[in-house]
């Protein structure tokens, strides 16, 4: 194993030749050409991270693959990731034996826990093969309405509707949001609910930042951040009406002072050694997450949308 100060240096200098990649991007002429833009949010290099990580962040981070919810503040992590799962549940007012669409649905932790609560018949979606593999080996033990599929969420391909579409820590790496929501919202049926949390960035920030504290966050953590009114726009945009709209950033914050403590896990550090650029950008996110909480730059919401039944 590296010791830490040679590891530190090497990180950094990787990360500073991480800053200075860009996205490549067909042309009309053959072959590759570098982009002017950067895209944090690239869909290939999302599903390479999830494939490569999971088997790893199962076993240190639990089931659930988002943020927890402090309410006291001495829970476990997993006492803080399952609040955050039954906060929005309530919010949500979920019915028994509801027909739930679990968007970005990671090990099938969430869609486990809605299917077992509330009888709910629920299919989860992800781009991750590996996390979806994962899923359906859990999901094996248990005699639940859950089904797995392969499938991008920019993409969907239904021929029914939810009572629920049920999204957590998402929607933020898609590229295309405007035409997300559109899709979304037709998946579900008549007052039909739409609960979401993800990552916002916070409204009328200077350029300056945004590139000290929003800049870090998204290249690290591969998402694009918009403001929470972007989302409220999105969503009733779409006819749906806001029912719920919070930042849960205080009691969510606790989760990265957890995640720094997990990554000195010497398996991430065998795998940052091993797998360089890509996995130390993205551990090095980890203080930019909780410097973007500490200073309110970076927000945690959640949202509720009904879809409003025709007169």
């Amino acid at each position: 194993m590296f010791k830490i100060l040679e590891f530190v240096s090497i990180c950094r200098q990787i990360w500073r030749d991480e800053m200075s990649t860009h996205c490549v991007t067909a042309t009309n002429t053959p072959g590759p050409r570098l982009s002017t833009v950067n895209c944090p949010n690239d869909k290939g290099r999302i599903i390479e991270h999830y494939d490569l990580v999971s088997p790893y962040y199962r076993v240190l981070w639990g089931e659930h693959l988002h943020h927890g919810y402090w309410i006291r503040g001495d829970e476990t992590k997993e006492q803080a990731q399952l609040q955050l799962i039954e906060h929005l549940a309530e919010l949500a007012e979920i019915q028994h034996g509801s027909e739930i669409l679990d968007i970005g649905c990671g090990f099938g932790g969430g869609s486990r826990y809605l299917a077992r609560k509330y009888s709910a018949a629920v299919t989860g979606i992800n781009i991750s093969p590996v996390q979806i593999q994962m899923a359906l080996k859990e999901a094996a033990d248990e005699e639940l309405r859950t089904e797995f599929l392969l499938m991008d969420a920019e993409a969907m391909d239904f021929r029914k509707q939810f009572d629920l579409l049920w999204s957590m820590e998402s929607i933020s790496h898609y590229e295309q949001h405007t035409t997300f929501f559109a899709s979304a919202a037709k998946l579900l049926k008549r007052g039909g609910r739409f609960a979401l949390t993800d990552w916002f960035k916070r409204e009328n920030l200077t350029p300056a930042k945004t590139r000290k504290f929003i800049d870090p966050i998204e290249k690290g953590m591969m998402v694009k951040l918009q403001t929470m009114d972007d989302y409220e726009h999105f969503l009733t945009s779409n006819g749906l009406q806001i029912r719920h709209r919070q930042v849960l950033s205080k009691n969510c914050a606790k989760t990265w002072d957890v995640c720094l403590d997990i990554i000195r896990d010497k398996a991430f550090w065998g795998l940052a050694a091993k797998h360089g650029s890509e996995f130390i950008s993205y551990l090095h996110s980890f203080r930019a997450m909780r410097a973007g909480f500490a200073s309110d730059n970076f927000v945690y919401g959640l949202f509720v949308a009904s879809a409003i039944p025709p007169v």
